[in-house]
């Protein structure tokens, strides 16, 4: 088995150098890597590269020594085109997908399994390769395409132009070693200084070097002599004590046994054109671009990506102070509370949009508004609530300000104690200072469209909850509009009255295969305390309860428990618990003064809640609210309606021997509202039967009185023995002593006497009433009464009732006129119309006569019906032949 690293394959491009290193499964291991390789490829000219290598490593070397738990070795290797690093594991496990098997893919936000993903964007190739003990990832970065032979060049100079130098230009050229002393000398510096090479070797460059900056203020020589590359002016002070002006040109390079040391290349200063890099000049008209690491990047997601835009800077602060932990945190507008948005080697999904207060409280972030460092954090444990229980031992906090404001707070986090100080937090406030305006910008515009999405959101809502009153529908509408766009899984409870225990009315999941466990689950917790307090409340017990039912089945799946091991159920309880294991909030639904309910909104495992989802949430369930409410009441409204409907007609139709009687009823509108058209049929006494149709004008509760008190004093003045005038006399009387309450009324009422010689006798008075019609057995079709004044109106009627023998075969048809009145545009049915149905209905019983007239009315138009019909059908049926 080949060694790690060894070369096994074949490559298309020569190696030219190979640097390699090993690192502990340690968290500092992470760190340490990093800065191997950004050595490593600065050492070898590599800087174009450099950042997009560091970032792959850090991601497949924290994989290795972070989530597998193994020690990991790096490989670098040089060619000519560009630069390939090897990070190899002792996890040679490879997964294998399982068909059905029910996995699913791993979060992309989660800082687990980001090493492939960013192979696959930002390398040229890259691979995964397995031996019985290791597993190697390796990517490739080609450099990037310049013509062959040329760096950089320059126009084509007259020789006026050309810059003056000496008759010979000497390049001195000085090593100067790890701890700052001269190690190597050349003849040309001994020409420009004076100084012989045993008379410099040994000492320290800054015995020599004149360097210009103030200490402490800018970079001190001792700080460009560790800087991987610089270029600039200083003075070296001669052997005959003046001070020469140089060009220096500092590049940090280390010998094959890892020692660093610094190579100087110094020219007069006025001969600074063989050194001096040139300009470059900008792309396209574009503005050039510093090397300042954090310009580098600010451009790399789009201005209103602030995701992206958080996260580079939390990964570019963590590399530039050697971190192990970054995190970055916004602040709210009132600047009372800081939210986490962004962090790196820590869980960033159970902290993500996470609050802590800024100034006062428990758990408060003490250092937000400036900078600062802890060297040990358990000297001063909860002074950054973040870090609590990640094992982070120092960090250094800066702000993040806008004119004066805070908008938010920078971290880099080490697990060991003593690791920064007020360097660090000069330098990472300095990278705040450059980012916070781009931040800040990128924040307000993501706030403006959230804050557009929410009025979009709000108002397709109030449209779609403003368009129903049926209750069940008004329920499943507020879980679907909150389920996926606010939260993962929804519960509605409601209370019927203020005596009443809340009842989950309504359950739903993202994942319709987790509805039915959820709605288990939350059966068996007792519900959230209806509170009217506005806003939204935390309410654990569902995670509580969930966990525990995961313990319990995994106890049991494993044998540990007091019940025999189970086969099934593990998966779904589970799959429950990691549902509900999240963040769970309770709204109230007050409407008019009252809690007639609960919104409960629940996260997934490890997740929070965004306060402007909250926000948005709590708008929703006012106006959820308000529609439950409504269709609460309009559902009591029918109901009691559909209750009094039904009291105003009779439950059933007797049976007549020798009479057969149908009759069709049908309430116009939506809910069937009360009053409107009615129909009696009743016995008298022994051989005689009343019978009655009719229509109180308009509908609603005064109609629906005048409909029960027509029908019940119907009933009981006919069964006193008075004749149909009479009966229709006093009910006149009665209708008029309703004031202003009462209605007129169109009634047909009629007395029937089944005779034995098969016919039957009937005693009719029609008041108004749109007149009955007799369909005989040839066919004919004539009314059976004639018109009389209408109830409700005079005081002083004088009716008088019509006698009609209905033979064998005859059918009496009596109807409301929502019937005869049936429109469509200008046409209307008529009597005529209704007349022209009946005369094809002869030999047909009475049920098919009134079905036949039905069917033609709903025919005759396309539109619903806009008014109520009644179809009262009688026939004497032909005696049969023996």
């Amino acid at each position: 088995m080949a060694e790690p690293g060894v070369e096994t394959r074949t490559r298309s491009s020569v190696i030219t150098a190979r640097a390699a290193a090993s690192f502990d499964p340690l968290g500092r291991s992470v760190a340490t890597a990093r800065a191997f390789v950004r050595d490593t490829l600065q050492g070898w000219g590599y800087s174009d590269v450099v950042d997009d290598a560091v970032v792959l490593t850090s991601e497949l070397v924290t994989n290795a020594v972070v989530h597998a738990g193994t020690s990991a070795d790096v490989l670098c290797l040089r060619s000519e085109d560009g630069v390939r690093v090897e990070v190899a594991d002792r996890y040679p496990e490879r997964e294998v997908p399982i068909q059905g098997a029910g996995r699913t893919i791993a979060n992309l936000d989660s800082e687990n399994g980001r090493g492939l993903l960013l192979c696959a964007a930002l390398a040229s190739r890259w691979g995964v390769e397995y031996t019985p003990t290791h597993k190697t990832v390796w990517f490739q970065l080609d450099l990037p395409q310049r013509p062959v032979g040329t760096r950089s060049a320059g126009p084509v100079l007259p020789t006026a132009m050309l810059p003056v130098a000496e008759e010979r230009v000497r390049v001195a050229v000085a090593q100067i070693d790890s701890t700052g002393t001269i190690s190597a000398w050349n003849e040309d510096a001994e020409r420009l200084f004076g100084y012989a090479a045993d008379q410099v070797v040994g000492k320290p460059l800054t015995d020599l070097a004149a360097w210009p900056q103030t200490p402490g203020i800018g970079t001190g020589i001792a700080e460009a002599l560790r800087l991987s590359r610089w270029e600039g002016s200083y003075g070296i002070r001669g052997l005959d004590g003046r001070v020469l002006p140089v060009y220096a040109s500092h590049l940090r390079v280390r010998d094959a046994d890892g020692e660093p040391s610094t190579v100087c290349l110094l020219v007069r200063d006025d001969e600074r054109a063989v050194l001096q890099t040139p300009q470059r000049a900008p792309d396209s008209g574009a503005e050039h671009r510093s090397t300042d690491p954090f310009e580098v990047f600010i451009g790399s997601p789009a201005p209103d990506d602030l995701d992206g835009l958080l996260q580079r800077t939390v990964e570019r602060a963590r590399d530039m102070l050697d971190g192990d932990a970054a995190f970055l945190l916004l602040a709210t507008d009132d600047e009372t509370e800081l939210e986490v948005r962004a962090t790196t080697g820590l869980p960033s999904a159970r902290q993500r949009f996470a609050r802590v207060p800024v100034e006062a409280g428990a758990g408060r972030y003490g250092s937000a508004r400036m900078p600062a460092v802890h060297e040990d954090l358990t000297a001063v444990p909860g002074a950054v609530p973040l870090l609590n229980s990640t094992g982070m031992r120092s960090v250094v906090t800066v702000p993040l300000k806008v004119e004066g404001r805070l908008t938010g707070s920078l971290g880099v986090a080490a697990e060991s104690a003593g690791r920064y100080s007020n360097e660090e937090a000069l330098r990472l406030q300095f990278a705040a200072d450059r980012i916070a305006l781009a931040v800040e910008s990128a924040r307000l515009g993501e706030l403006e469209r959230l804050r557009r999405g929410s009025l979009s959101f709000l108002v397709e809502a109030s449209d779609l909850l403003a368009g129903t009153l049926d209750r069940d529908q008004t329920l499943a509408l507020m879980a679907q509009m909150t389920v996926p766009t606010l939260a993962t899984w929804c519960a509605v409870y409601t209370i019927a009255d203020q005596s009443s225990e809340p009842y989950l009315s309504y359950v739903l999941h993202e994942d319709e295969e987790r509805i039915d466990g959820l709605k288990a689950l939350l059966s068996k917790i007792d519900p959230p305390d209806p509170v009217p307090t506005p806003g939204a409340r935390v309410w654990s017990a569902p995670a509580e309860a969930a966990q525990r039912a995961a313990l319990l089945a995994s106890k049991r799946e494993l044998g540990l428990g007091s019940t025999p091991p189970v086969s099934s159920g593990i998966g779904t309880t589970l799959a429950t618990a990691a549902a509900v294991g999240g963040e769970t909030v309770v709204l109230p639904l007050v409407a008019r003064n009252r809690v007639i309910g609960m919104l409960t909104l629940g996260k997934p495992s490890d997740d929070h809640f965004r306060q402007e989802i909250l926000e948005l949430a709590e708008d929703l369930s006012r106006r959820a609210a308000l529609a439950l409410d409504n269709s609460r009441l309009y559902s009591e409204r029918v109901a009691i309606s559909q209750s009094l409907q039904r009291s105003l007609l009779p439950p059933e139709l007797p049976l007549i021997e020798g009479v057969e009687v149908e009759v069709i009823y049908r309430a116009a509108g939506e809910g069937n509202e009360v009053g409107g058209d009615f129909y009696d049929l009743f016995p008298i006494r022994d051989g005689a039967y009343g019978f009655a149709i009719g229509d109180v004008c308009g509908t609603g509760p005064e109609a629906a009185a005048v409909t029960g008190l027509a029908r019940h004093a119907l009933r009981l003045l006919a069964r006193e023995g008075f004749t149909g005038p009479a009966v229709l006399e006093r009910l006149n009387a009665a209708i008029l002593d309703e004031g202003a309450r009462s209605r007129f009324l169109t009634l047909l009422y009629g007395e029937l006497w089944p005779q034995e010689d098969g016919s039957a006798i009937l005693k009719v008075v029609c008041a108004g009433h749109p007149l009955p019609l007799r369909l005989r057995q040839d066919g004919t079709v004539e009314p059976a009464a004639e018109p009389q004044p209408l109830l409700g109106v005079m005081e002083d009627l004088e009716l008088y009732e019509q006698m009609v023998t209905l033979d064998p075969g005859d059918v009496l048809l009596c109807v409301t006129d929502g019937v005869t009145e049936r429109r469509e545009g200008t046409r209307m049915l008529g009597d005529d119309g209704l007349s022209d149905v009946l005369t094809t209905c002869t030999g047909l019983t009475a049920g098919a006569v009134a079905a036949r007239v039905l069917r033609a009315v709903e025919r005759f138009a396309a539109e619903p019906a806009s008014d109520d019909m009644a179809i009262l059908a009688m026939r004497v049926p032909e005696p049969h032949n023996s």
